[in-house]
C-alpha cells in the first residue's frame, strides 16, 4: 500500500512517497475503500529562507568570526565557544548571508541557544 507524505529537510519541503512491504518484503494491498470526498488542503506558506545557528554547548562565546551581511558556506567557522577551558568551533550547516548575529564575545550562552542568523 502507497501512502504520501510531507517531510522538511533543511527547511525544505518535500512531498514522499511510501511503499509499505509485508514481511517478506512485498507490497501490502491496499485495502478497497469507498470514494469520499475531500475539501481541498489548505495552503501550506513555504517556510522562511533563514536558518538559525545554536550553540553546540554551554559556555562563554570566545569570539564570533563573522560579522552583519557577510556571505558565508557551509563548514564555515562562524564563532568559538568556550567552555572548561576547551574552545569549541561553532560550523555553519548552509550556505547563505548573516542576517543577525544575537551574542557577542564574553556571553554566556545555554545548549542550543541562537546564535546568529542566517538567510
Amino acid at each position: 500500500m502507497q501512502r504520501r507524505f510531507r517531510i522538511a529537510v533543511d527547511g525544505r519541503s518535500y512531498t514522499v512517497v511510501v511503499d509499505e512491504l509485508s514481511s517478506e518484503g512485498l507490497p501490502v494491498p491496499s485495502p478497497a475503500v469507498a470514494p469520499v470526498a475531500v475539501a481541498p488542503a489548505a495552503a501550506v506558506p513555504a517556510p522562511a529562507a533563514t536558518h538559525d545557528v545554536l550553540a553546540p554547548l554551554a559556555g562563554t562565546v570566545y569570539s564570533v568570526a563573522v560579522r552583519v551581511g557577510q556571505s558565508i558556506n557551509a563548514g564555515d567557522t562562524v564563532a568559538v565557544i568556550e567552555a572548561m577551558k576547551m574552545k569549541t568551533h561553532v560550523i555553519a550547516k548552509f550556505a547563505g548571508v548573516v542576517q543577525r548575529i544575537a551574542v557577542k564575545v564574553q556571553d554566556s550562552v545555554d545548549d542550543e541557544q541562537v546564535l546568529m542568523t542566517i538567510g
